[in-house]
């Protein structure tokens, strides 16, 4: 139990400072992220699922995905221990939710937008830690 409430806490500390794509703000100020949308279940010996919800700020928001794809990269390269990553839009709360779900949960999709060059630098921007 405790191990999950500090991996849950680290997630949360990990995700709040990533910068949205368009807006000078991060996804917690803009409530795309907040402490509820992290869950953590331990799957294995030290392995945990850590699954994230995330708000985009509007139903048609045409950067849900590349957001979704900011939090996978920033929690793959800074959680501390091992981990499953499953990334969701929260229900409800973008008309394409179910694509996007898809899209930002599969490995080839993920690996194949980060060798884009343009996207991989706005992702870059957007998790790196502002001096």
């Amino acid at each position: 139990r405790f191990l999950i409430a500090a991996h849950l806490s680290r997630a949360s500390d990990i995700i709040r400072t990533i910068r949205d794509p368009e807006k000078p703000n991060t996804l917690e100020e803009l409530e795309v992220v907040t402490e509820n949308c992290v869950e953590v279940q331990e799957i294995g010996e030290d392995e945990y699922l850590v699954i994230i919800r995330f708000t985009p700020t509007v139903p048609h928001c045409s950067l849900a995905t590349l957001i979704g794809l900011c939090l996978r990269v920033k929690l793959q390269r800074c959680l501390p221990f091992r981990h499953k990553l499953e990334i969701y839009i929260s229900e409800g709360t973008h008309s394409t939710e179910e694509d996007i779900n898809k899209q930002i949960n599969d490995k080839e999709r993920v690996a194949a937008a980060m060798e884009n060059p343009n996207l991989r630098e706005i992702v870059e921007q957007c998790v790196t830690e502002p001096d």
